[in-house]
């Protein structure tokens, strides 16, 4: 995997990333750092990507197992160090999982393989932030458990 990342130029802090499978990707700085706040702050693509990564796992893997899968939304909520670096110390993974007759355990167990086993993106960023979930299921009836 590469990913080749090119500052737009003298003025402000815009990136463009060009990922290894041909995508373009543009963050910026916030203002105070000298950006103009014209695209996600790098940090914040990172925690989209952690997003994006178990929220993959968590659709194929229920997939496999033989739901009915409509929709899988994740809400992460994230604290960083105050001093730099500015890891990520704590990282809130909230699922809203819709479908039909999906089973309870079956969507607690992905989320849990997502984290312990698939998702590289979130097994990184454990190994400096304190990493937490909670899931609800949404059937079409529009009833929610909340786990």
């Amino acid at each position: 995997m590469e990913c080749t990342v090119r500052w737009t130029g003298l003025a402000g802090m815009t990136f463009v990333a060009e990922t290894g499978s041909g995508h373009l990707v543009t963050m910026d700085g916030a203002p105070e750092g000298g950006g103009r706040n014209l695209a996600p702050r790098p940090m914040e693509v990172v925690l989209a990507g952690t997003g994006g990564c178990t929220a993959y796992d968590v659709v194929m893997i229920l997939r496999k197992s033989g739901q009915d899968i409509r929709g899988c939304d994740v809400t992460l909520k994230s604290e960083r160090a105050e001093k730099d670096p500015k890891v990520f110390i704590k990282i809130h993974f909230h699922f809203t999982v819709r479908g039909r007759n999906l089973k309870n355990n079956l969507v607690e167990r992905a989320i849990k393989l997502s984290h312990e086993k698939y998702c590289s993106a979130s097994i990184m960023l454990e190994k400096t932030a304190e990493i937490t979930h909670s899931f609800e299921i949404v059937d079409d009836a529009e009833t929610a458990v909340t786990a």
